[in-house]
């Protein structure tokens, strides 16, 4: 098992490779500016683990759309010059076949950059630091003291 897991490196789905290009094209999508961006914010760890779980149905999707956008930059995605990603992801934005993966990818990273650390994404709640949201480590759980009004 142990066997396995190492071919993939650190990711429980995603290849090496898919994972960079998936990053630099989350990359284009929530930029660095005064903030840090997707991939600061871990925004590819948090669809990776979602892929693997709750997100299985979109693997096959995402495997081909990633090769897709590859194919179509003639080289991996990330070696293109910013201006040239912005280029490629404008035209997959207007093509029948990858706007589905594309809007896909970007609801993913909206949700992986905004929603809580506990899923992978949005390290150190950069955006919600960024928004001036209160920090709450346990958001939605109430924590209960059961020792206090217990009755025998």
């Amino acid at each position: 098992m142990a066997g396995c897991r190492a071919s993939r490196g650190s990711w429980r789905f995603l290849t090496e490779e898919e994972a960079s290009s998936l990053n630099a094209i989350c990359e284009q999508i929530i930029p660095a500016d005064e903030d840090p961006g997707a991939a600061w914010a871990g925004v590819v760890r948090y669809i990776d683990r979602q892929l693997a779980g709750h997100f299985q149905e979109h693997q096959k999707a995402y495997r081909q759309g990633i090769a897709a956008i590859n194919r179509l930059a003639g080289r991996r995605f990330e070696e293109l010059d910013a201006a040239q990603q912005q280029a490629l992801l404008k035209k997959a934005e207007k093509d029948k076949q990858l706007a589905p993966f594309f809007n896909l990818v970007i609801a993913h990273a909206m949700q992986g950059f905004y929603g809580s650390p506990r899923h992978g994404g949005n390290r150190d709640w950069i955006s919600w630091r960024m928004l001036k949201i209160p920090i709450s480590p346990c958001r939605g759980r109430d924590h209960y003291d059961l020792t206090k009004g217990v009755k025998a």
